[in-house]
């Protein structure tokens, strides 16, 4: 295992991490009037609506299928009658169904950011970079799906998600794992990693806010007392 490769997968995922955490918490504290999505709606409504839906759908779908699958121990789902091939072609399927589906989102937000001028106008670098670097992380998982057809088994699998607990729960030894994977998954996992370290310093901060809003279903009640 050479230097590099216990670094990238050993190293620089804590260091993303900690960029996103941290990067996150400073940019609140700093610059609160830059936390909000910068919603282009006004500008054209039909096409956001569409592209955005899509997007959101399959991007959620697969941020929590990826750490439902990768964070699972193998023994869980056994113990539910789910052997290892299916729990692949399982995630093969809905995976690659909701990759199709944010793809297609993504593509018509890019189209719009980019094709109307106006859109394009009121775009910062980060806006069109950001959806440029989700595109290609999505590229390289769907083209993944092809890699994983070809062993079944789930040994792949398996050993990626060996490393992704590793790293969670800070055991050492963690970049042993992917050493002989593919390097379709390899590369796959850097931009995934990497696009924790963007997430701070773009509108994807705008996620915090709609993971905050679900405080509202359990706050208390506001008391309204009449005068006099």
């Amino acid at each position: 295992m050479s230097h590099l490769h216990n670094f990238l997968f050993g190293i620089y995922p804590y260091i993303a991490l900690a960029i996103f955490f941290l990067g996150s918490l400073i940019r609140f504290d700093r610059e609160q009037y830059s936390w909000k999505s910068d919603s282009s709606q006004m500008l054209r409504l039909r096409q956001l609506r569409l592209g955005s839906n899509l997007f959101h759908i399959g991007i959620l779908f697969l941020f929590f299928g990826h750490a439902a699958g990768l964070l699972t121990p193998h023994q869980v789902y056994e113990a539910f009658g789910l052997s290892t091939p299916n729990k692949q072609m399982l995630a093969i399927i809905s995976g690659g169904l909701a990759g199709l589906i944010c793809l297609a989102g993504i593509l018509i937000l890019l189209c719009r950011r980019l094709c109307d001028a106006r859109i394009r106008a009121t775009s910062k670098p980060m806006d069109i970079f950001i959806l440029l670097w989700i595109l290609v992380t999505l590229l390289l998982g769907l083209i993944s799906i092809f890699y994983s057809l070809q062993h079944k088994e789930g040994g792949v699998m398996l050993a990626l998600g060996a490393w992704a607990q590793h790293i969670v729960t800070f055991r050492g030894g963690a970049a042993e794992f992917i050493v002989g994977v593919d390097a379709i998954y390899r590369i796959h996992l850097l931009f995934g990693m990497t696009l924790f370290v963007l997430f701070p310093f773009s509108r994807l901060v705008h996620v915090w806010s709609g993971f905050a809003a679900t405080t509202y279903v359990t706050r208390a009640w506001q008391l309204v007392r009449p005068r006099g």
